[in-house]
């Protein structure tokens, strides 16, 4: 069963299949380690849930969080990644999907 977001942000096909920009997402999440702090499955260690936060941080506050950090918390500043800086739309997206119920799985797989 295909997942339509109100707002095209993401498509996920069986709760674990993803479109290519999503697919990116995921690989970026990867890539910087978000785990080490958000859980490998988003639901929060020292970081907070994602699963959770991704409910009512809107897209903007998502953005400035993960580019500026928020030291006081212990969020290191990803805006000098430039891996993370040029997919934050897609690593938005895998985790808004995640939030949302879409994606069921923390790993994910292209759409073939």
């Amino acid at each position: 069963m295909a997942t339509t977001a109100q707002d095209k942000l993401y498509t996920v096909v069986d709760g674990t299949k993803v479109d290519p920009k999503t697919m990116e997402g995921f690989r970026t999440w990867r890539a910087a380690a978000c785990d080490r702090c958000h859980g490998a499955n988003q639901e929060g260690m020292v970081g907070p849930s994602l699963i959770n936060s991704l409910k009512t941080l809107s897209k903007d506050d998502f953005i400035k969080t993960v580019r500026d950090g928020r030291l006081d918390k212990g969020m290191q500043s990803f805006g000098t990644n430039q891996q993370v800086m040029n997919n934050i739309d897609n690593l938005y997206a895998y985790l808004k999907g995640r939030s949302d119920g879409a994606i069921t799985q923390a790993k994910v797989s292209p759409i073939n």
